[in-house]
């Protein structure tokens, strides 16, 4: 017998809640919206009524259209009613409230989020937040390389499903429901790492943008990507992820996306201050969230409670919470006493 071809497997039909309509939750909305029924929440009013004048989100996604079929709420208890699967794509920084206020209410569902980044004030992953506050352990995590800006024109797409229970057979079963031609989904076995490796790039990603601001080349953003790494790594293992999770789509992958992409809110972060420019400046201006300032704070405080050393994640902390000069940051790791790369 022949191999299967993704239309003899997949699963079309459910119901599902994308809350949030920013341009991830947006473009995930849009893409399910191909097989299934989709019921998007924005939490603002007028920017509700907005999408659902103009089929299009001008502010997030110029030019992608929004398919008639997606239904569009200001309303929490609307948006969620009747959906076996609820997807979380709000901020990070939002998911603690969100949850908190609707956790009785998405106890029984799938519960899948593509936001990344770590509590700053309890320093937990996403997963841990989410569960704290529904006791639900059907949760899932979906990242990796994957802007929304590209996915919205359906250019080529691998992403990796993780979840809290490490069911392979649910892993599969969401693989089937989310995979389409342009979008492809694998399934991993390490939540942890797959968290880990998608907050803690958006460090290094600043740190790729500044060192583009400074007009450096190549050779700077290689070593920042690769001793980037190296840093991620460290943490990831002393809280318990796997090695292997950090070389594939959740780590390197996403790693190597944010730092060069011109779509990364991140890295523009990074850029602005190389050119001299505040944060108060560069975030006034922003219209999107850059999730590694916060995660920068929460990983720093991380490294420090638990001994891990991260000279390029302690430098971007200094930058940004104590006004430290770029220039003066890129003196201080060139010349860090020698030591073995492999260490």
């Amino acid at each position: 017998m022949g191999r299967k071809n993704l239309k003899e497997d997949i699963i079309s039909g459910k119901n599902i809640s994308v809350l949030g309509a920013g341009s991830w939750g947006m473009t995930l909305a849009i893409l399910l919206s191909e097989r299934h029924n989709i019921k998007v929440w924005e939490f603002d009013k007028e920017q509700c009524e907005l999408l659902n004048k103009e089929r299009e989100n001008k502010k997030f996604l110029p030019g992608i259209k929004i398919p008639d079929s997606i239904y569009i709420t200001n309303n929490i208890n609307d948006a969620i009613a009747d959906s076996e699967i609820i997807l979380l794509a709000v901020p990070s920084h939002i998911v603690k409230g969100l949850t908190k206020d609707i956790g009785n209410k998405i106890s029984d569902r799938i519960i899948i989020n593509v936001a990344k980044g770590i509590e700053t004030e309890t320093l937990q992953r996403l997963s841990e937040i989410i569960y704290e506050n529904t006791k639900n352990k059907q949760i899932y995590v979906l990242s990796g390389p994957s802007h929304a800006e590209e996915v919205s024109r359906h250019v080529p797409t691998t992403v990796v499903i993780a979840s809290i229970e490490n069911d392979l057979e649910k892993l599969k079963y969401l693989q089937k429901i989310i995979m389409t031609e342009s979008f492809r989904v694998y399934t991993n076995d390490d939540i942890i790492g797959v968290e880990l490796g998608g907050a803690l790039k958006n460090i290094i990603a600043i740190a790729s943008g500044i060192s583009d601001g400074l007009g450096f080349g190549s050779n700077t953003k290689a070593a920042l990507m690769t001793r980037g790494l190296a840093e991620i790594q460290r943490l990831g293992l002393k809280l318990g992820a796997k090695r292997e999770t950090f070389s594939g789509l959740a780590g390197m992958g996403d790693l190597i996306t944010t730092c060069i992409s011109k779509f990364s809110r991140n890295r523009f972060v990074g850029e602005e201050l190389g050119k001299g420019k505040t944060m108060d400046e560069i975030l006034s201006n922003m219209v999107m969230v850059a999730e590694g300032v916060n995660t920068t704070k929460a990983a720093y405080k991380l490294s420090q409670q638990l001994n891990i050393e991260m000279p390029i994640t302690a430098e971007i902390y200094n930058i940004l919470f104590n006004r430290k000069d770029a220039l003066e940051s890129v003196k201080s790791l060139m010349q860090r006493p020698p030591k073995p790369e492999i260490w």
